[in-house]
């Protein structure tokens, strides 16, 4: 006869799902607050941090394609633009042709690998710092493609690494919690 029943068995969790709170907004928020890291950690004379918000962007759109919407590039893109100091829009085109290429690509691979989507992601990640200097030298900057090297080799070697910080918050989302009616 055991007297404590509760250890070593797992009690079934009555009345508890995922927030909708949290499942709709995680992904949302995580994008913003990695918007917002390039400006507080570091100030350079040269882009240095990958652009962590698009990133993250990209990355929940890997893990999860149908969790944010093809038209989340423009409020994300434009919180993006109020942060990076790029030209405002730019932000918002280059999240949303992302978001339109990811959606192509998954209509067309449905199945993928570790190695197809980082394939993918280094794409994007060129794509989107190039245009993003070629869109800022439109506004008057005059900066060479070799300065953001760097930025870029940092991006691809750092995209793992946010991929599974985006699957450990996508573990938090659906954390069932205690529903009260």
């Amino acid at each position: 006869m055991r007297l404590w029943p509760q250890f070593g068995t797992r009690r079934a969790r009555i009345n508890r799902t995922p927030s909708k709170i949290v499942a709709r907004g995680t992904p949302w928020g995580t994008v913003m607050l990695a918007s917002l890291l390039p400006g507080l950690a570091l100030i350079a004379s040269a882009p240095v941090l990958p652009p962590f918000g698009f990133l993250v962007f990209i990355s929940w759109r890997q893990l999860r394609p149908g969790l944010l919407p093809i038209w989340a590039g423009l409020p994300l893109g434009i919180f993006d633009d109020l942060f990076s100091g790029q030209p405002f829009g730019s932000a918002v085109l280059l999240f949303s042709a992302a978001a339109i290429a990811l959606d192509m690509i998954e209509a067309r691979l449905p199945w993928r690998n570790f190695l197809t989507e980082w394939l993918v992601a280094i794409g994007l990640i060129i794509v989107y710092t190039a245009l993003g200097l070629a869109l800022a030298n439109l506004d008057g900057a005059a900066t060479p493609l070799r300065v953001t090297w760097p930025q870029i080799v940092i991006s691809i070697l750092a995209y793992p690494l946010v991929g599974r910080f985006v699957a450990l918050a996508d573990r938090f989302r659906l954390t069932p919690f205690l529903e009260i009616r």
